[in-house]
This record gives C-alpha cells, sequence and structure tokens, in this order.
C-alpha cells in the first residue's frame, strides 16, 4: 500500500468503504474509546437510506453518554452530561437501538456491554457474544470482518505521518496480521483526533498500512470520558485489605471504577503513610493483623500488567510506587485505556520518553502467557491480578457479568485470563473484590450467596475473594472451608441464613460456630475501623478529585437516597409522608434546588428533595 487517502468529510470516506466492498460490509469497531465514531456513524447512515447495503458491526463497549429514567435523574443528569459530552460524536447505531428503529439491513453484536446499560433491550441481548477478550480477534476474523474503523492520534516526522492506535492496540495489533494474510479484500481505516495521546512503542504504526484517513484539524469531537464515581467507606476497606496482599517488588492490574480507585488510594496511604495504613488494617482485622499481609513502603516498586490502563496507574506512578520496570524498560503494559480528561491530558503532555514507559499491547501479550512466555514469567513476579464482581458463592464461584435469567450485564472480558494466569505463574493470585451487601429496591441484600444459576468463573479457579469485612483465601481449600471463610466475610445481617444453607447441604457441621469477630460484620464497624484514616485525609468520597461540583456531590448522595427510600410502594408513601412533615428550610437548600431546576416549584418533587437533602446532611452520608 502507498499513503492513504486525505479526507475532511466522513461521508466521501463512507463512500469509498463501499464502492470497494461492493456493499456488504462487517465492521470491526475497537472497543471503548477507540472507535472511529464519524466514521462509522456515516457508514450507519448510507446502509440506513439505501438498503441494498448490508452493514454489520462488531465491536465491544458501545460508549454512551448517561440520561436518566425518571424526570429527577434527568434534572441532574442532562446538565451534567451536556457539560463532559457536548463535543462528543453520538454513536448513531446506539441512538437507534434505543429508538426501535434500526433498519434490517444493519445489525450490531458486542461481546462486552456498558454494566447495566442493556439488560432491557431484548436486541442487544439476543446478539450479544460470549468470548473472552483474547478471542475476539479470532471471533471477529470467523465473523468476515473486512474493515476496522479506528480512533487514532497523528504525528508528522521530517514530512511523514505516523498514526497512534492510541487507545486501542488491544485487538488491532492481534488481527492485523492475519487480515493481511487473507487473500480477501480489507480496509484500515482511521480518524484522527488531536486530543488522544500519541503512544509509541508497537501501537504506532506506518501511514502505509491505512487505506483512508479522516482529518479535520480543529473540527474534531471531544474524547469520551469516565466521571469518577464516590468511593464509599465499604470501598476504601476493600480497598485496605486487597492493598495488604500486594508485595513490593511484585505485579498488579487494576480495575475501573470505585473499587479500582479505592485500592489505588490504600495503596499509596500505605506508601506514603504506613503507620496509619497499619494502624487501619489492624482496626478491620478486629485487632490482629494476619501473618500474611503486607504494610509496608514499596522500596521496589510495582510494574504493572494489566488489561485496561486506568488513571489509577497514572496516581501510582505520581507516587513513586509504579517504578518496577520489566525487562524492555516498561512500567506497565496494557491493551486499552479508558477515563477522565485529566488523564488523557497527563498522557498527551508527558515528554516521549516518560510515555514510552506506559506501553500499549496486543491484548494476547498482556491476557496471556503464551508468545514470550519466559519473558513474560520473569517480569510477572509475586503478581496480585485484582477484579470485582457483582456476586460470588459461599463454595468460591465469581459472577461477573450476566443474570440468574441469562440477562447480560456486561461480559466476561478478561477476567478469566487473569484468573487463569493466576494459578499459572508462580506467587501469583487472583482476588476477586466485592461488598458484602447491595441495595435493591430499598432492601440490603447480600452478594454472597449461596449458589447463583450462572457462574463466570467456576469454582475450580477459586483464589482470593475480599469484601469490607476481611480476605477469604480458597485456593487449594476444600468446600467445608470456603464456606466457612465466606461467611466469615459476610455481612453478619446474613450469616446466619448462609450457615443455615451449608448447614442443609451439608457442607458445614452443624455444630459449627462462626468466630467473634464475624460479628461484627457491620457497616458502623467499618466507619470505627476508618476514622483516623479520614481524619489524616485519607478514604475520602473522590481521593483522586471529580468532575462533579460541591453542589452535584450533595445532590447525589441526596438522590441516591431518594431513590431508594421510594423504591418500594411502601417506601414511597412513607417519604412523601416524611417530606409533607418536614421542617426542612428550602432557603438552606437554595443552590441545589435551584441546579435541579426546582427553585420555584411548589410541588411534591421540591419537598422530597429537601428532606432527602436534609436526611443526608443529618446523617452524615458520604
Amino acid at each position: 500500500m502507498g499513503r492513504p487517502q486525505i479526507h475532511e468529510d466522513a461521508d466521501i470516506l463512507a463512500d469509498h468503504i463501499i464502492d470497494r466492498l461492493g456493499g456488504k460490509i462487517v465492521l470491526g469497531l475497537p472497543l471503548g474509546l477507540g472507535k472511529a465514531g464519524r466514521i462509522a456513524n456515516a457508514l450507519y447512515r448510507r446502509a440506513a437510506a439505501d438498503r441494498s447495503i448490508s452493514l454489520d458491526i462488531f465491536t465491544a463497549l458501545s460508549l454512551e453518554p448517561p440520561s436518566g429514567s425518571s424526570d429527577m435523574e434527568r434534572r441532574f443528569i442532562e446538565p451534567f452530561a451536556e457539560r463532559l459530552y457536548g463535543r462528543y460524536e453520538r454513536l448513531a447505531y446506539i441512538e437507534a437501538l434505543r429508538r426501535g428503529d434500526m433498519p434490517d439491513n444493519i445489525r450490531v453484536s458486542e461481546f462486552f456491554l456498558m454494566a447495566g446499560r442493556w439488560l432491557n433491550m431484548p436486541v442487544m441481548q439476543q446478539h450479544y457474544v460470549s468470548a473472552n477478550y483474547t478471542h475476539a480477534a479470532r471471533m471477529l476474523l470467523d465473523k468476515g470482518v473486512n474493515v476496522i474503523a479506528q480512533l487514532v492520534a497523528m504525528r508528522e516526522i521530517d514530512g511523514d505521518a505516523t498514526y497512534s492506535i492510541s487507545s486501542n492496540s488491544d485487538i488491532t495489533l492481534d488481527i492485523l496480521p492475519a487480515l493481511k494474510a487473507r487473500d480477501e479484500s480489507f480496509m484500515l481505516v482511521a480518524e484522527v483526533n488531536a486530543e488522544l495521546p500519541y503512544m509509541g512503542g508497537s501501537a504506532s504504526l506506518s501511514a502505509c498500512e491505512f487505506d483512508h484517513v479522516l482529518h479535520t484539524p480543529g473540527n474534531e469531537p471531544g474524547l469520551f470520558v469516565v466521571p469518577k464515581q464516590s468511593v464509599s467507606d465499604a470501598d476504601h476497606a476493600i480497598g485496605i485489605h486487597a492493598a495488604s496482599l500486594v508485595k513490593d517488588g511484585g505485579t498488579i492490574q487494576i480495575g475501573i471504577g470505585s473499587l479500582g480507585d479505592a485500592l489505588t488510594a490504600a495503596l499509596i496511604m500505605r506508601h506514603q503513610a504506613s503507620e496509619l495504613f497499619e494502624h487501619t488494617l489492624r482496626e478491620l482485622c478486629g485487632g490482629v493483623i494476619p501473618d500474611d499481609r503486607e504494610t509496608g513502603v514499596f522500596d521496589k516498586g510495582l510494574y504493572a500488567a494489566t488489561e485496561m490502563f486506568v488513571d489509577g496507574f497514572m496516581e501510582l506512578y505520581r507516587a513513586g510506587i509504579l517504578k518496577r520496570k520489566a525487562a524492555d524498560g516498561a512500567l506497565l503494559h496494557a491493551g486499552f485505556f479508558l477515563g477522565t480528561e485529566a488523564f488523557y491530558r497527563f498522557l498527551r503532555e508527558l515528554p516521549d520518553e516518560e510515555r514510552d514507559l506506559f506501553q500499549m499491547r496486543g491484548i494476547s501479550f498482556v491476557n496471556e502467557l503464551y508468545g514470550d512466555e519466559d519473558a513474560k514469567r520473569r517480569d510477572r513476579v509475586d503478581a496480585r491480578f485484582v477484579n470485582s464482581a457483582m456476586m460470588a458463592t459461599m463454595l468460591g464461584e465469581t459472577v461477573s457479568d450476566t443474570l440468574a435469567n441469562g440477562k447480560v450485564v456486561s461480559g466476561v472480558g478478561g477476567q478469566y485470563n487473569f484468573v487463569a494466569q493466576a494459578f499459572a505463574l508462580e506467587g501469583a493470585q487472583s482476588i476477586i473484590t466485592l461488598n458484602a451487601t447491595r441495595m435493591s429496591k430499598g432492601t440490603r441484600r447480600s452478594r454472597i450467596v449461596e449458589s447463583y444459576e450462572h457462574a463466570t468463573i467456576p469454582r475450580h479457579l477459586r483464589d482470593i475473594f475480599v469484601t469490607e469485612y476481611g480476605v477469604a483465601d480458597l485456593r487449594g481449600r476444600s468446600d467445608r472451608d470456603c464456606a466457612v471463610a465466606m461467611v466469615a466475610i459476610a455481612d453478619e445481617k446474613f450469616q446466619e441464613q448462609l450457615l443455615n444453607k451449608a448447614f442443609e447441604a451439608g457442607k458445614i457441621e452443624k455444630a459449627y460456630r462462626l468466630p467473634q469477630k464475624a460479628s461484627a460484620n457491620t457497616p458502623r464497624t467499618i466507619s470505627n475501623a476508618l476514622r483516623a484514616a479520614r481524619q489524616a485525609g485519607y478514604c475520602t468520597p473522590y481521593p483522586f478529585g471529580t468532575d462533579f461540583t460541591p453542589v452535584e456531590q450533595r445532590l447525589l448522595t441526596a438522590l441516591s437516597f431518594l431513590k431508594e427510600a421510594t423504591a418500594s410502594i411502601g417506601g414511597k408513601a412513607a417519604a412523601i409522608i416524611s417530606a409533607l412533615a418536614s421542617r426542612s428550610s428550602h432557603e438552606k437548600h437554595e443552590a441545589e434546588l435551584e441546579r435541579m431546576q426546582l427553585l420555584e416549584a411548589t410541588d411534591i418533587k421540591r419537598r422530597l428533595l429537601c428532606w432527602a437533602l436534609q436526611k443526608t446532611g443529618a446523617s452524615g452520608t458520604q
């Protein structure tokens, strides 16, 4: 191939794709951030207007700005979404799916969904493909992919352009050699975005690799950002327990979300204030820290082998923790990244030699050991692969992607790969983190359950589970010992029920009694254990900042409380009665009412919001 054709119009570029491929397009879009959104939208428009065009889209994690399902949620979310996503190019096929008017000649299949966003969309549930991340490239080949449309960063050196596939080297690097080897028409097209960091190494490709490039300097959409979630006391406790399992000089993987932030914050507290970390851990452990825990500073530092490059690694790098280099000089190997605008800016502004410490590779390199296995084993010493779950069973099954009725919440992704790696690597451990309870329709329920109809990771790969109440080390343990360990890290409210189920199944002898410490597994115990850390400035709701204003943070707390309080008919009636009887001053909450456009309202919504703000403020809810 020669130089790519450069375009300023996505529709013209789409016409070139259709003309070359004869109107039968099997489009592969990278997971998450790396989608060439304007090219995908142009192809969608062409296919929607001309039913003779066949457009099959295979992808994962199609990003979609948040929206509200109720009037109160919309009042909060819409201004926030406009502020963060006003420049983002929304995906036309996602909007068509939401409207329910997807043309018959366009089909969308994903192997990983935005968590919880498609539970009630039959067409997405029906077309979901369950696959390990490392098998996605093979799946695309089997589906006959003939176009990859990728978001790229561009750089000119001596007048010649090079392109970085930046945020998504994952599947692209794995699939390109196989596509080139096929004796079939195939196109690699790109969309340049100046806000995307230019990642070097394997992610940097010559211009001749591309057929067409959409380049519109000064007229590019904004990148999708992920706002920080609030980190609860329970999250912080989980993070501290997990951080105590990490060895200095070892390897780490961290995921996105509040539990990932909690682990990152705990590792930093351990490094910066090891005595405080040790004190807090002791409080969480009921006065005695188990012998297998670590509380010291990171003299040697950590190296990261992680599927997702989250901004937590930026924080660990800044704190001087992410500093152990792999044999090739990298501090981190990852397959894709997604995060905050501050994270993207951090990567953009790094000097080249410093940015090259963070290497984007094919997902098979990160998620598997095969291929230069000896070098990977030398690099990935004392690995701690930390992933989160929705639920876990007493016998050590992990439930992370699908509900009992088969509805897909998210996907398997690479979780299985890292669990398998933990068993294959000397000294490695798979750590599954989860909150002990969840709220459902106003009722608190246990995330540790007797059994479940679906499992993401089977019990023969059970390893370590962490809740806010402690650590259950299940590797090599009998079913009886696993059940005992899991009940011991469950919430006190559900322990008797779980034990009775185990007694009935004959998994625990009926004479067994839980240790006294486990009876203190309550939210109050966790809050008390974190008191000194909070006073010292650690264990805060937003340890790494947030895109939410202070007013929005207070509203988030109040709206979350209100949603749970009104989840049932009885709860809604009680909330309305309480709100009507409340003496909460509207003037006290003027800023919040104005943000929600309820300042002039006289209906019950205004009174409910004021009541919720008063309740959460009075209770000290974070």
